[in-house]
């Protein structure tokens, strides 16, 4: 469930604005906020049920998004990556300390690639 949750996390922080500001608004409250369905429900004025169903339909959105584009799985791939690059590049600028410069920078642009 944490994993599920935390995925879809992840998909909302890539796909969120594509949403509607309805689903935006519910899937925030449900996911980030931790608020039951009843509790927006309450603060919101909208039916248990519509909120149920607005907080899926932006689940099954950001799923089919990501099967379709992969933005997730992508940033997963360069994460991984990265983390291979980080002590190759550490031991190149020890082994180089003349070019600690250009290290340097190359491990900026790392870091930005980072998630």
């Amino acid at each position: 469930m944490f994993e599920k949750n935390l995925r879809l996390a992840m998909l909302f922080d890539l796909y969120g604005e594509l949403l509607t500001d309805t689903q935006k608004t519910m899937f925030d409250l449900y996911y980030n906020n931790d608020l039951s369905l009843a509790e927006i429900s309450e603060n919101t004025g909208i039916t248990r049920q519509g909120v149920r169903d607005s907080i899926k339909r932006g689940e099954e959105l950001l799923l089919s998004w990501e099967e379709k584009l992969g933005l997730a799985e992508k940033l997963v791939r360069i994460e991984a990556a990265a983390e291979k690059v980080e002590p190759l590049l550490k031991s190149l600028e020890e082994k180089y300390p003349e070019d600690a410069a250009a290290f340097q920078k190359f491990s900026e642009l790392l870091g930005a690639c980072r998630l």
